[in-house]
């Protein structure tokens, strides 16, 4: 039912940004960041399950706590990185979203190197 509680702030924040549209055009950037702030919050706690879940998979599976790490930074950057870029686009200000992809397109890539060095590294050891 948690979905349930997310599509109906979803869709009272719709309501409240098509009167705002109506009356008070230049609060709706507002009521749109809050919608999304109340939104991805409720989310927390289920991104605490998942991490708990990776984390005891990566126990089990002897995979290091470090790449563990990496990814789930990597997944935050992206997490974020989409909540910024829709709340920039809903104000009508697609260059700087654009920006903002290209910044964390950076940043991913930036923080995956210790991921790929180490894959180059097995791939050099098992060729010839």
């Amino acid at each position: 039912m948690e979905v349930a509680k997310i599509v109906g702030v979803g869709l009272i924040a719709l309501v409240i940004v098509i009167i705002l549209r109506q009356n008070k055009p230049e609060f709706v950037i507002y009521a749109e960041l809050m919608a999304g702030i109340i939104i991805l919050t409720m989310s927390f706690d289920k991104i605490a399950i998942i991490i708990d879940l990776i984390q005891s998979f990566s126990s089990k599976l002897a995979i290091s706590n470090r790449f563990v790490m990496i990814l789930l930074k990597i997944t935050g950057i992206a997490i974020l990185t989409e909540f910024a870029v829709s709340i920039c686009k809903d104000a009508g200000e697609s260059s700087i979203a654009s920006k903002i992809e290209i910044g964390s397109k950076v940043m991913i890539v930036t923080t995956s190197i210790p991921i790929v060095s180490s894959l180059l590294e097995v791939v050099l050891k098992v060729l010839p």
